[in-house]
């Protein structure tokens, strides 16, 4: 029988994907980076939000070890499978929180860290296992965790390997927010009802101004401000937004 490597359900505008391998923590296989790039490229039309997270005690433990396709082909599953699947995440229609109900090691802290938004349990750690086995950080941790609390910091966690507590990493800024264990689930749900029933288009547009900050200067960024600003102004969230406003009511934002 096939594995099911990942579960995907649509409620209310939010399409949940669990990683699905919980007798091995969610360790990432061929099989799961390929579905899960998959689920990401075909989302149900009425998805609005994207809540990513695991079965299990466990959010991922990273690469899965055991899998067969590993080892010396690295450089050809990083750029032909990792890469997608994190492509899959940055270049998403609508926003992705990443619900870390576990443990999130290697390349599996990375993929959540990739997600626009992070929330975690308490109980939660992150690690950048990497050089427990002789690797460098992948799947993006080079990229992301710097920018996100600064090279000291970055250093430290890939070269000791140490477990990064959830209330740390946000106080450090790499993660949203840690939540009790008690209130995650619920905490999770209110977060995305309220993605999923945002302006949409506008959540999109952030997302591009943010993830393309790093690379460009003052001016440029000023330019990509205007152009986005302008496209924003004319859609019918926009309209939407200023009539609520104005009635003082909440708005109805229909995602266009």
């Amino acid at each position: 029988m096939e594995e099911r490597t990942i579960t995907v359900t649509t409620k209310a505008g939010i399409t949940r994907i669990a990683l699905n391998r919980p007798e091995v923590m969610n360790a990432l296989n061929a099989a799961m980076r390929h579905d899960l790039t998959a689920a990401l490229r075909d989302l149900p039309e009425e998805t609005r939000c994207v809540v990513l997270t695991g079965t299990g005690r466990a959010f991922c433990s990273g690469q899965d070890l055991g899998d067969a396709t590993a080892g010396l082909d690295a450089e050809r599953i990083l750029r032909e499978e990792y890469e997608p699947m994190l492509a899959a995440m940055t270049e998403a229609p609508v926003p992705i929180i990443a619900a870390v109900n576990g443990a999130a090691a290697g390349a599996g802290a990375n993929l959540a860290l990739a997600a626009d938004v992070v929330i975690a349990t308490e109980s939660a750690s992150f690690v950048q296992a990497f050089s427990r086995i002789g690797l460098i950080p992948d799947a993006g941790g080079t990229f992301i965790i710097p920018r996100a609390v600064g090279t000291a910091r970055a250093m430290g966690m890939m070269l000791f390997a140490e477990p990064l507590s959830a209330g740390q990493a946000a106080e450090w800024g790499l993660i949203w927010e840690a939540v009790p264990d008690a209130e995650f689930a619920a905490q999770v749900e209110r977060r995305a009802a309220v993605l999923a029933s945002g302006p949409t288009r506008s959540f999109l547009a952030i997302r591009k101004a943010l993830r393309e900050a790093a690379g460009q200067g003052m001016s440029e960024q000023l330019a990509l401000e205007a152009r986005l600003q302008g496209e924003m102004v004319r859609t019918a969230d926009f309209a939407e937004g200023v009539a609520a406003f104005l009635q003082k009511r909440p708005a109805r934002f229909s995602g266009c």
